[in-house]
Formats: structure tokens, sequence, C-alpha cells
């Protein structure tokens, strides 16, 4: 994503270009869901940047949902990148306080490392 200084960034556009893909198209009909992503480079809630994975329309875009999301995470670039690359476990994060989740636990149990592209080199 353009003008962002996160690592998380990258892999976010990785999943964009993904979603294009028969893979993209299988995990919007599996998942179905909107997450909002605000991520903060080293501290939660300073300086975050928002990004939105809509795995209903199966496209990732910067900026705030329009709407209610299904469910709103809020983590440091390094925690973000950590689960999405299977290296932390999201449940572990969540007790020792590295992710705010807001909206539906359900819908947030199903964010998980699945959803992402396995990265080619980040």
């Amino acid at each position: 994503m353009d003008g962002s200084s996160l690592k998380s960034a990258q892999l976010l556009d990785q999943m964009r270009l993904h979603m294009a893909t028969d893979a993209g198209k299988e995990l919007t009909k599996k998942v179905g869901l909107v997450y909002q992503l605000n991520i903060a480079p080293k501290k939660l809630g300073v300086d975050e940047e928002i990004f939105v994975v809509d795995l209903k329309k199966g496209e990732v875009t910067k900026g705030p949902y329009q709407g209610k999301p299904d469910a709103t995470f809020s983590f440091t670039d390094k925690d973000f990148l950590g689960i999405a690359t299977g290296k932390t476990n999201p449940q572990i994060a969540f007790i020792q306080g590295a992710i705010k989740i807001k909206g539906s636990i359900s819908a947030a149990q199903k964010f998980t490392p699945d959803i992402f592209p396995k990265p080619a080199k980040l």
C-alpha cells in the first residue's frame, strides 16, 4: 500500500493481489466477513494506519471501513506480522493484550493465518 512505513502494508499488498486469484475468490466464499485492521508502528493506538480486509467483496483497502466491520483489530506492526505469518498464536496474543478486538468474537476467530497468502519474501 502506498506511502506506508509499515512492514504489514507489504503483506496486505500481497493479500490484495492474492484476492484476484482463484484461491482468493475461494477465501471470500468461505469467510465472507469484513475486518478492519488498525496497525500501529510501535505502540497500540499511536499513529495507527487503518486497512480493511473485505472478504465479502474480496478486496484490501487503506482507510476506515464505511459502515460496521464484522470485527476490528488493533495491533502493532510486529504483532500483526507474527499472527499473519503464523509465528504468533492469535489467542495467546489476545490474552497477553497484544491485540484489541471490537465486534463479533466469532468473526474474530476466523481471522487466522490461513486467510493470508504465504509470504514470498517480507
